[in-house]
């Protein structure tokens, strides 16, 4: 099974990059279904069919699907966002439509795609999974709230269930706000379960990797920069870069002659940034890239004889050296001067401009303080020392 993750900012291609990638892998014999979670789904339109939430049939091999979100929300957390709304509305006449915005936290819905991604890898019907991602941004809050969400729910519903159960009626009446019913934790379990189970699934790099699509503009390069230390902060792998809308030789002459050195600089900044990671180039093509045929076309020119559905690249992120006691972590394209290391017990907190991380301490450095921090040539050094 393969999980594979297109990203990358608004307008360069990700959705044709993606079902380009998806038709070469269906053709080699492999059961493919690319999945779209951007709000402004636009499979439909790459492949000239309706596409639902349900998977459609392309051809023998290939099906699609656009997740709902509102659906996959009502499916994932229906009892809990009930209970919550009852707790916002018990001492006022409010409800409706403003307690229905209060509920819609920022990045859920992300999260409820992901937990569609989780329920398709676990039922084992396909041997690739492609997805493509909202642009940038929506991608990144979707990718880390597996591990933050759990954190939130603990905040909203502090109570443990047995102390519900023994004295919830009293505090009920006390505090004139309603407990939540058993099948609110229950669902609440199942919710914790589930991100678990998301979480271990997200870091394995041998079902999941990340590709990141640019274009050889400065613009979009400096945001393909940042979208690759926010995925090694959160322990993702990027395994490829594809450059699309590369313009060929012939369409460089007269009116954009201009542009043959710009694109010239755009290649080269790309080939030295991302040198250790497949690099494949996609020239703008003489047609929409759009129906099945095209796709195809465009997946043979992208990859050629390499197979997509591999794990292309994979670098280790972070690594542990007991005989110095040091702790390194791979953050390629980090600005010393945005970089933040904070540690709260056991815990160690790193921050990359306005992106955050925290995570255990290693098992190894157990007990230890942070003695010191350096940057250099891509990764971040901390080194401990014992209490």
């Amino acid at each position: 099974m393969r999980v594979i993750i297109y990203t990358g900012k608004g307008g360069v291609g990700k959705t044709s990059m993606a079902c380009a990638s998806a038709c070469k892998i269906a053709k080699s014999g492999k059961k493919v279904l690319v999945m779209s979670t951007d709000p402004a789904h636009s499979l439909g339109d790459s492949f000239g069919v309706k596409i639902g939430r349900d998977a459609t049939k392309l051809s023998d091999k290939l099906y699609a699907m656009e997740i709902d979100t509102v659906y996959e929300s009502e499916k994932s957390w229906g009892s809990i966002k009930d209970y919550i709304k009852n707790l916002l509305t018990a001492k006022g006449n409010g409800g409706g439509i403003e307690v229905e915005e209060l509920l819609v936290f920022p990045g859920l819905e992300e999260l409820f795609s992901m937990f569609k991604i989780l329920e398709v890898v676990e039922s084992g019907e396909y041997d690739t999974i492609i997805v493509d991602c909202a642009p940038t941004g929506e991608t990144l809050a979707l990718l880390k709230y597996p591990e933050r969400l759990s954190g939130l729910i603990r905040k909203v519903l502090p109570m443990e269930k047995a102390v519900v159960k023994t004295g919830g009626k009293l505090i009920e009446g006390i505090m004139k706000v309603p407990m939540p019913e058993d099948n609110v934790f229950d669902d609440i379990e199942y919710l914790m379960d589930k991100m678990e189970r998301l979480q271990k699934l997200m870091l394995d790099k041998s079902v999941v990797s990340l590709r990141v699509v640019t274009t050889p503009e400065k613009i979009v390069i400096n945001e393909a920069k940042r979208n690759f230390t926010c995925l090694y902060l959160y322990h993702y792998n990027v395994d490829a870069v594809i450059v699309n809308h590369i313009y060929p030789e012939k369409a460089m002459e007269g009116y954009f002659s201009k542009w043959q050195k710009l694109q010239e600089d755009a290649l080269n900044e790309i080939k030295e940034s991302f040198s250790e990671v497949p690099r494949f180039y996609v020239e703008l093509q003489d047609k929409e890239i759009r129906t099945m045929e095209v796709l195809e076309e465009v997946g043979d020119k992208i990859f050629g004889e390499s197979d997509p559905s591999a794990v292309l690249f994979e670098n280790e992120i972070y690594s542990v050296d007991t005989e110095n006691n040091t702790l390194r972590i791979y953050l390629p394209f980090a600005d010393k001067e945005e970089l933040r290391l904070e540690q709260d017990r056991n815990e160690l907190i790193v921050g990359v401009k306005n992106e955050s991380r925290k995570f255990p301490m290693p098992s190894e450095f157990a007990g230890y303080d942070i003695a010191s921090a350096k940057f250099a040539d891509g990764y971040l050094n901390i080194r401990f020392e014992q209490e």
